[in-house]
């Protein structure tokens, strides 16, 4: 039987929560507004659209300081709070980096994209992660690594699904039982030296604009582009070059899609590069190209993601994002446009709405809300309204509202979920 709990409930665990870190929030309301580029290990607030320009740097594949790409990079939906010093941290040490979070969440609905385990309050992600960042001073070589576990209902479709089978996370020995489980997202050493980087080892796609780590989207809920035409993880080796002040380029190779250590499974491009076109625009574009493992049937396959972001004021910002799979092998052909627009209040609040098309077949096979099957070419559509709330540095509030539909499947849904971020 499917266990359930009524929304109110964890809703007053939420004020709860807040009421008792009150003092704290009082503490911190005379705060100013900083830029990306000013901040160093600092916890995420609210999203705001930059004002000064940064190096731009592609999602997901930057690593983490106590919740916060480092970094700063424009193609992240959190931007860090402008308070001098960061977050409560359970470890504290100056040669690691050392910390994680937690995120409790509630949805009404589930779309089958993350939130598996709809109508309960569940364990999204437990984080721990252990880092030496690879810096190199004055051109000099540098050495560092990561290690990323998550324990939740995200630890399943975290896991490396693109390996053949029973090996490294894709095991039933790091499943358990009502949909939780374990996972292993990064695993990686790297090496540095001036304006060169390279990371070996199983690390986040640097493919699409959302990332898997909580505290680093604005939306609680994922994009069905996220979910269905973007990969993970990857198991090899990338580079990245700083060109310029204003251009990144990424270069390197992996074993394919969602792959932790296996070899055998596929072998493909990954890069790309991010540029800085003005002041207050930012372009990236990222590919990967060649066998992408279980996902191109062993055979070749092709995908991008391009982003724009665009500060329209200082409070407003734009994003515009368009991902594109095709899979030689199997037919798959399926694209996705997402918009977002966030509008940072204050210091502590801010609003967003994401509104996208995806258009997928029956290779890939989406069907949410029990719809039947897709026999062709069909479209969805998805809606999502939401807000952030920082009660203080460590502790977030996103509650959402979302609204699926799609002609072609006959199915429309809406749904409320709301979660809480917790940085340690």
């Amino acid at each position: 039987m499917k266990y359930r709990n009524p929304l109110w409930n964890f809703v007053f665990v939420f004020v709860g929560l807040g009421l008792l870190s009150a003092q704290s929030a009082l503490a911190q309301s005379n705060v100013t507004t900083t830029t990306l580029s000013d901040v160093t290990l600092q916890a995420p607030v609210v999203a705001q659209a930059p004002v000064t320009p940064v190096t731009p740097v592609a999602p997901q594949i930057q690593t983490l300081d106590y919740g916060v790409y480092t970094p700063a990079c424009q193609s992240c939906d959190a931007a860090p709070a402008p308070e001098d010093d960061g977050p409560w941290k359970l470890f504290n040490t100056d040669r690691f980096n050392i910390g994680g979070w937690f995120q409790f969440g509630y949805h009404s609905e589930g779309n089958d994209l993350f939130n598996s385990r709809p109508d309960a309050f569940n364990l999204q992600q437990a984080w721990f992660f252990f880092e030496k960042e690879a810096v190199s001073e004055n051109g000099e070589l540098a050495f560092g690594f990561r290690f990323d576990g998550v324990y939740g209902i995200d630890g399943p479709d975290t896991q490396s699904f693109g390996n053949s089978g029973g090996t490294f996370d894709n095991s039933p020995s790091f499943t358990r039982g009502s949909q939780f489980g374990w996972a292993i997202p990064q695993a990686y050493a790297e090496v540095a030296k001036g304006d060169w980087s390279v990371k070996v080892g199983h690390f986040y796609t640097l493919v699409g604009y959302e990332v898997v780590p909580a505290p680093d989207n604005f939306f609680y809920s994922h994009s069905i582009t996220t979910f269905n035409t973007e990969p993970f993880t990857h198991t090899g080796a990338v580079a990245t070059w700083n060109a310029t002040d204003d251009l990144t380029i990424y270069g390197g190779w992996t074993a394919g899609w969602d792959t932790g250590f296996d070899f055998d499974t596929g072998s493909s491009f990954l890069g790309g590069f991010g540029t800085q076109l003005s002041e207050d625009v930012a372009f990236t574009y990222i590919t990967t190209i060649g066998d992408l493992g279980l996902r191109s049937n062993g055979e070749n396959g092709y995908s991008h993601s391009m982003v724009w972001d665009v500060a329209l004021t200082d409070k407003l910002q734009y994003v515009l994002q368009s991902d594109l799979l095709s899979v030689e092998a199997t037919g798959e052909d399926n694209v996705g446009i997402n918009q977002r627009f966030i509008y940072n209040v204050n210091d502590r609040i801010g609003v967003g709405t994401r509104i996208e098309w995806w258009k997928g077949d029956e290779n890939t096979g989406y069907a949410p809300f029990g719809a039947p099957d897709p026999t062709g070419s069909t479209s969805y559509y998805a809606a999502t309204f939401g807000m952030n709330y920082h009660l203080n540095k460590n502790l977030r509030i996103r509650p959402e509202y979302r609204y699926d539909w799609s002609p072609g499947l006959g199915f429309d849904e809406g749904y409320v979920g709301i979660d809480l971020i917790g940085l340690y």
